[in-house]
């Protein structure tokens, strides 16, 4: 009966922390560079024990809202890019979780699945998922008032391929990839990056490097995104396992002595142990990086 009564009062407060979700286009019109869809490339959606639902084969990218109650909200804001090699989404444990979590905090969150490159549905599949990206930051500004949410305090977070996603956004925000008629910032007020790829010649996650860069060179380096960090580039909070086996520790080293050379705030916590795609649970230490996430937010004024 007390288990009954736990279940029941985990329900109320979850509840009463988070508003109905909804999913946005995340384009009004047309899908730029967008080819038709073909009859045999159809998201498809698995379920994966302990992971929650896994996407591939996107091709309609949008933006799904998770709002906290209005008694708890605080104004800050993240957009979410799940991993999954630019060849899925990892969209539940990457995505969906992550969201409950920031909601849990009073942070508005929005998942973002955006297209897979392929050259099946893209003009350029290099550039599909930079311009998704982008449009999602410039959605949630511009809408910030929709929303209840400070235009100022916008971050963007990322996990694996989807923290090379967001780490594109954090240093390629100028390189205007989409139609901005008002001349938003797209800048990411701060930057969150879970066991990022990031540089595509060093280290790299060679999944990654083929399905968005193929062999060439000049993309490489574009997308070796801490060849590109200057003293603009937003805050940075990153996460890393030293065992990690799929995407090197070294990404995220990279990225830092980049950003500490910039004179840019950043804050890199490296496991021992813990592997790759942990997601918010790290099962081999009691520490839970989200919470010192949440300090790191403070400490910056970001909530």
């Amino acid at each position: 009966m007390k288990y009954l009564s736990g279940l029941l009062m985990t329900f109320v407060l979850s509840a009463n922390s988070l508003m109905a979700q909804e999913v946005l286009p995340l384009y009004p019109g047309s899908i730029p560079g967008a080819k038709p869809t073909p009859a045999d490339y159809q998201e498809n959606t698995i379920m994966r024990e302990g992971r929650g639902p896994g996407i591939t084969k996107v091709s309609v990218p949008t933006l799904k809202v998770y709002q906290p109650a209005k008694d708890k909200a605080n104004g800050t804001s993240v957009i979410i890019c799940p991993g999954g090699g630019y060849s899925g989404l990892a969209i539940g444990h990457e995505g969906y979780d992550v969201a409950e979590r920031f909601v849990s905090i009073g942070v508005t969150a929005f998942v973002l699945k955006y297209r897979l490159p392929s050259d099946a549905i893209m003009e350029d599949r290099a550039l599909g998922p930079l311009q998704d990206v982008q449009q999602a930051m410039y959605m949630v500004r511009k809408d910030a008032a929709k929303w209840g949410v400070d235009p100022l305090k916008i971050g963007i977070i990322g996990f694996s391929a989807g923290g090379h996603l967001a780490s594109s956004l954090t240093v390629h925000y100028k390189d205007v990839k989409i139609e901005n008629k008002e001349w938003l910032s797209l800048r990411p007020d701060f930057s969150i990056l879970l066991y990022p790829v990031v540089s595509f010649t060093e280290s790299a996650h060679a999944g990654s490097v083929r399905n968005l860069a193929g062999d060439n060179e000049t993309l490489k380096d574009y997308f070796s995104n801490d060849k590109h960090v200057n003293e603009e580039t937003p805050p940075v909070f990153m996460v890393h396992a030293n065992d990690d086996r799929s995407v090197p520790v070294q990404n995220s080293i990279l990225f830092n002595q980049a950003l500490v050379k910039a004179k840019v705030k950043s804050e890199l916590h490296i496991y021992q142990a813990g592997g790759h795609g942990f997601g918010l649970k790290n099962n081999t230490t009691k520490e839970d990086w989200f919470k010192t996430l949440e300090n790191w937010m403070k400490e910056n004024k970001f909530l």
